[in-house]
């Protein structure tokens, strides 16, 4: 709790004691309310409705223990650790554990997967959406330092350790890897003005022109999304278009299979360097062992624009186009494992779409496997699975040359190069909060402290 929080409780302690110290019973009645009747007013108990006389706050974060679903204080970074928690340059704002964004008892052992995030338009109140093997929960980030699972939408078949989300017009589109689980809808202004919580929820809609899928993308400028990773259909595990313009009325519209499977993409309305294709809807697919970039304007006529491949491919898992959109940034999955590299991450020139190129590769400072990587302005943030988030400054990116400049390891044992920790970030809240789904701890809620 910060000075102020704490200075502030003092004096609503001292103030009430000082109201009720010599007052009669009748000044006492007009002047104040006491809906649990444990003597202190509810201007000044930390829980008034549950009766708590000695004002038990466990956690010092000004609400009563009998109140407080979160046993949790922020931790700021000091001397290079948060808690137990190795950092620089981020601080632990909120914290819920994999049991915490569950409702009751879960059948099976319990996972962490994707992440994502919505700010509410109305109110300005930001959530965030955390993928677990049972389901999806939605947490209410207003308070960060007190995290409230507003509710969670069970998985539309069964368990699974892949669930993948995404939002477009204040809906979350929901894919897993689980046995026919298709794609839910979920309208997520329903999370508005829930006076009890948590509940559990159903899918507005639930899509079934397809069966699993290892992840959802989605063209906020078209309307369109790109269901990745699918099986069993005549586009070979490459992009299927579902046009979800009305987002509770989903319509599938083909798929594009040419560039084989597709693990992950990135699809926007093009407006980057390379003249050729301004106004086009471009795909860039990493697509296991190789990066495949695809003009997907025509949903009946998509066309391989280029491929480019790399030395040391382990696996192609996920990139990110750079704001200006000349360069794309790349993880390998196994390539730290396989060949027993630290961190590489790989830069592509994609300035001219035609002639893509490997510009440089970035080698970490650890031994940890990087998973997905976001980039908001200069930074590019990094879910490195043991080795936790880890922010990399690409603001020099044209000279061939990015630094990491800040992290959280939310995995402290080790960086060794397996499959632990985090699975994800979602660093665009313009609150500066930074959402981190970790795998086997749940959610973690940062911000940077410069």
């Amino acid at each position: 709790m910060s000075f102020i929080k704490k200075f502030t409780f003092l004096l609503i302690l001292i103030t009430n004691a000082n109201l009720m110290v010599g007052c009669d019973s009748e000044s006492i009645q007009v002047g104040a309310i006491d809906t649990d009747l444990d003597g202190i007013y509810d201007g000044y108990d930390n829980c008034p409705e549950s009766a708590n006389p000695n004002q038990e706050d466990s956690d010092n974060d000004g609400i009563g223990d009998l109140c407080d679903n979160v046993d949790f204080t922020s931790l700021p970074c000091e001397n290079g650790y948060a808690g137990i928690y190795p950092c620089d340059g981020f601080d632990l704002i909120g914290y819920l554990s994999l049991e915490a964004l569950s409702i009751g008892v879960v059948s099976g052992s319990l996972s962490g997967n994707d992440s994502w995030g919505w700010t509410d338009p109305e109110n300005g109140k930001e959530y965030a959406l955390v993928g677990v093997s049972s389901h999806t929960a939605f947490v209410d980030m207003s308070d960060p330092d007190n995290l409230i699972l507003v509710g969670v939408l069970p998985t539309a078949t069964v368990n699974s350790s892949w669930r993948d989300i995404k939002v477009y017009q204040n809906h979350a589109f929901i894919v897993s890897e689980a046995s026919n689980h298709g794609m839910q809808v979920f309208d997520l202004t329903r999370l508005r003005n829930i006076e009890i919580t948590p509940i559990e929820f159903e899918a507005d809609v639930h899509f079934t022109e397809f069966g699993s899928a290892h992840n959802i993308v989605i063209d906020e400028d078209s309307g369109y999304a790109y269901v990745v990773g699918t099986r069993g259909n005549q586009y070979n595990g490459g992009p299927l278009f579902i046009n979800i313009q009305n987002p509770t009325n989903p319509i599938f519209e083909g798929g594009y299979g040419e560039g084989g499977y597709s693990h992950d993409a990135q699809v926007l309305s093009y407006d980057g360097p390379d003249s050729d294709y301004i106004g086009k809807e471009i795909l860039i697919g990493s697509n296991e062992n190789q990066v495949v970039i695809a003009d997907v304007t025509d949903k009946s006529n998509p066309v391989t624009i280029s491929t480019v491949e790399y030395s040391n491919i382990g696996y192609t898992h996920q990139g990110w186009f750079t704001d200006d959109l000349q360069y794309f940034i790349v993880g390998d999955e196994l390539d730290e494992r396989n060949i027993g590299t630290n961190t590489r991450t790989l830069v592509f020139d994609l300035s001219d779409l035609d002639s893509p190129s490997l510009s440089f590769e970035y080698i970490g400072t650890n031994t940890s496997i990087d998973h997905n990587g976001y980039i908001v302005g200069d930074s590019y943030y990094l879910a490195s699975y043991r080795a936790g988030i880890r922010e990399i400054n690409i603001s020099n990116i044209e000279n061939q040359s990015i630094v990491e400049i800040g992290y959280f390891d939310t995995y402290p044992e080790n960086d060794n190069a397996a499959f632990d920790g985090v699975w994800n970030v979602y660093p665009f809240f313009s609150s500066g909060y930074i959402v981190i789904s970790d795998i086997q701890k749940g959610l973690f809620i940062v911000k940077k402290n410069n």
